[in-house]
């Protein structure tokens, strides 16, 4: 698949009965590798048990389903944050970017916005990490550039710039795409690491 990131919402029924799934119950979440991208399953735990399949998953988490709240408006300016920054790096698709989208989820990670559910290692020896947003449910399918400590501090300068305002999406990516951003391949103690649970 030659996506490096993906994001896939929470279901509100269950991906098996069809049933709606209720606030605050324990919930079961799956991803399923296709050729066109990631399917997402959301099922009662005993739905899930009983489903037929004759496919594995990429990843399988349980969970707790939380029913959405509808927010109060806000006002009609309200600065970016991390999270809404990560969500339109995702539907840009630029990979480029792999780097900026990397950092912005360990910093949500770290944040306890996004829980870490599952990393796979890839037969080219990629790594994809699973991360869910705590709080909407989100799954964020999110390629490790295996970023190393000495080159971090350029990212995080990219970050910053597109947090605060001083740049914009298409200024960054130009700054991406080669030299100190770019992750290489080193030794695992100089690479960022997320938190593990």
């Amino acid at each position: 698949m030659s996506q490096e990131w993906n994001i896939r919402s929470r279901g509100h029924v269950c991906s098996v009965c069809a049933k709606p799934l209720v606030d605050k119950a324990p919930v079961v979440s799956a991803l399923r590798e296709t050729p066109s991208g990631y399917d997402r399953y959301d099922c009662h735990p005993e739905c899930w048990k009983a489903m037929e399949r004759d496919w594995e998953p990429f990843s399988v988490w349980d969970g707790v389903y939380f029913a959405p709240v509808k927010a109060p408006k806000s006002e009609p300016v309200k600065k970016e944050d991390a999270g809404e920054l990560l969500r339109q790096l995702i539907a840009l698709d630029d990979p480029t970017m792999q780097n900026v989208v990397y950092v912005l989820a360990v910093m949500l990670e770290r944040a306890k916005i996004l829980v870490e559910r599952d990393a796979k290692t890839l037969e080219d020896g990629k790594i994809r990490r699973v991360y869910e947003d705590r709080k909407q449910g989100d799954t964020f399918v999110i390629l490790d550039p295996r970023l190393r400590l000495d080159n971090i501090a350029a990212v995080q300068q990219q970050v910053v710039a597109l947090l605060s305002g001083t740049k914009t999406l298409g200024e960054v990516s130009g700054v991406d795409g080669e030299g100190a951003a770019q992750g290489e391949s080193g030794t695992p103690a100089d690479e960022v690491q997320p938190e593990t649970a």
